[in-house]
């Protein structure tokens, strides 16, 4: 293990004197949402969810069509964007701790590792090592406090904990299993979790403004529990739904993500940083389907193998570098999010990952050199009986195939044909 932390910080240091100097690097803010379906917004075709800013942010970027998650469950999608590596090769192939085995399944889950190691490059610890100021706001996930974002090469923790979702979006955020870290002495009645995150987020800019910074904004909206502000609630249960998307709380639970977008894209405008400043949004996974969401014309949602459970939407602003109003066609994944910031940053690569660069893409100057995307998921999901049974995804150009481990079933679909997965052609 010291050897391996030895080569680790000596790669550090080569990155570092061999990286584009601090005084021309851009600010990121990387904006991550739980449990947001690809149809969840706008720009993306929602016509009951009003996300405004977000639209915004599309139309001063690029907005991918086909970005995936690199798992249909949070914890595996949050390592792989830390890492540039597939969950399968981290071991970190389910939502932490998982459910387990129960009687009622056939197989066996495998040994799998309920946290992120030390030993693994983030890509905070890189940007940290060339002189950028790091922060971790809002949901972790990766494993108990000797795993917390502080021991990941960020600065600042707040809220980041082993947790996956709060036990209440109202102050003082308290459940009778466990609350959100840190917010209860300074907050106030009727405070709202994603309001107070984004305080604390337009904080670090002000405080980071002068050197370089990597804020990695993940909200825990829009996860269960349910909850929205009382007069956005109020506003979409007065709203005739137009399609399949209807329930009131979850909208207003996206409107208040689409504020929380807004106000950092403002904090930026106003501390004149909005042309030095790279703004992605994504999420973790597909949208909790049936129960908060529809993902339609998607099929099914989180957990699933389906393209509701893993196709995301995406969006990266790069001021100067990627054409306004741009739309990307080309299958990208979480993985590739590693390469990316670093290449941008300028700063060298320092490890071999399963990621790469979406720089050509960005910059519409080329394509990306990849035969597949892959997914692995070796458990059980949804109860009993499981809902979702393990299995394995592959994409290759336009085809997907799905395999089911219990009995090596798999179907097979073309997505430029049938984008609801409708028609097996096996």
């Amino acid at each position: 293990m010291i050897v391996r932390k030895l080569f680790a910080v000596i790669c550090l240091f080569v990155a570092l004197v061999t990286s584009t100097p601090a005084a021309v690097r851009p600010n990121f803010v990387f904006i991550l949402i739980d449990d947001m379906g690809w149809t969840d917004v706008g720009c993306f075709g929602s016509k009951f969810y009003e996300t405004p800013h977000i639209n915004r942010l599309a139309a001063q970027g690029m907005r991918f069509t086909d970005a995936y998650a690199a798992c249909a469950v949070c914890s595996p999608t949050r390592a792989s964007i830390m890492t540039g590596k597939y969950p399968a090769r981290l071991h970190i192939t389910d939502y932490i701790p998982g459910e387990g085995n129960r009687l009622s399944q056939k197989l066996k889950v495998p040994d799998w590792q309920m946290f992120l190691p030390l030993e693994e490059t983030t890509v905070a610890n890189v940007l940290k090592s060339a002189g950028y100021t790091t922060a971790s706001i809002g949901k972790w996930h990766l494993g108990g406090p000797e795993y917390y974002p502080e021991h990941h090469g960020f600065d600042l923790n707040i809220a980041g904990t082993h947790f996956g979702h709060p036990a209440s979006y109202f102050w003082p955020y308290k459940g009778k299993s466990h609350t959100v870290a840190g917010l209860q002495q300074s907050g106030k009645e009727s405070e709202y979790l994603t309001d107070r995150l984004t305080d604390e987020a337009e904080k670090f800019i002000e405080q980071s403004k002068d050197k370089p910074f990597f804020l990695y904004f993940a909200h825990y909206a829009v996860h269960t529990p349910l909850m929205g502000k009382p007069g956005l609630l109020a506003k979409y249960k007065a709203k005739t739904p137009p399609g399949e998307q209807k329930n009131a709380t979850y909208a207003a639970m996206v409107e208040s993500v689409d504020d929380s977008v807004g106000r950092i894209l403002r904090k930026l405008k106003t501390l004149n940083l909005a042309d030095n400043t790279v703004v992605m949004f994504m999420s973790d996974n597909g949208g909790l389907w049936p129960q908060a969401t529809s993902n339609a014309p998607l099929r099914a949602g989180k957990c699933y193998p389906y393209e509701g459970g893993i196709r995301e939407p995406l969006i990266i602003k790069w001021p100067g570098m990627t054409k306004i109003g741009t739309t990307c066609s080309v299958p990208v994944s979480s993985i590739d999010f590693y390469s990316t910031l670093l290449e941008i940053a300028g700063v060298a690569q320092p490890n071999k990952v399963d990621g790469v660069s979406l720089v050509p893409l960005l910059k519409q100057t080329g394509t990306i050199q990849r035969d597949a995307l892959y997914w692995h998921y070796p458990h059980y999901w949804g109860g009993v009986p499981s809902r979702v049974q393990p299995y394995g995804v592959v994409r290759a150009g336009d085809w997907k195939l799905v395999e089911f481990y219990e009995d090596m079933r798999v179907e097979l679909y073309n997505l430029k044909d049938d984008l609801s997965e409708a028609r097996d052609l096996v």
